[in-house]
């Protein structure tokens, strides 16, 4: 078993021996994707929703929510996960500083952005811990599915 981190604007994949780890989630998404009968497991760390907002959007698409769960469902299928039995788990989207006006909050347009994209890709959300305005730690346990969340001032759960 080994602790594949994840850094930010990053995703990997893995198989279900494995321990994705996600560090610094504020304002950006972990995404957590499992699909439980072919032992796979993924894990995306995305800062931005939309890559078509930024003009180096396309040279990075693992920054952005649009870009980086397509991609983080090819690399799971490119391992023998299907589509249809994937299921998400996702945390972060925190609201890290004092904001007056609900364009800069990128944190909520993530978490929306996040959870349109999976609609879209039909991949249900099991669990979530999003919002609020602390920053976490993600660490996903594809043989289990759990997703553990530990945050300095919040403690430990286990989703």
């Amino acid at each position: 078993m080994a602790n594949l981190t994840i850094g930010i604007g990053d995703l990997k994949v893995c198989r279900t021996t494995d321990v994705l780890v996600t560090y610094a989630l504020g304002s950006c998404v972990g995404i957590c994707l499992l699909d439980s009968q072919a032992g796979v497991g993924g894990l995306s760390h995305i800062m931005l929703p939309d890559s078509t907002s930024s003009s180096g959007g396309a040279a990075t698409p693992m920054k952005f929510a649009d870009t980086a769960i397509p991609m983080l469902i090819r690399e799971m299928e490119k391992m023998g996960a299907s589509r249809g039995r994937l299921r998400a788990k996702i945390a972060g989207g925190a609201t890290m500083f004092a904001i007056t006006n609900d364009r800069f909050n990128i944190g909520d347009r993530n978490v929306a952005q996040v959870k349109a994209i999976l609609a879209k890709e039909r991949i249900p959300i099991l669990a979530e811990d999003t919002g609020s305005n602390y920053g976490r730690t993600l660490f996903f346990y594809p043989g289990t599915g759990v997703m553990e969340i530990r945050a300095a001032t919040h403690g430990t759960r286990q989703l």
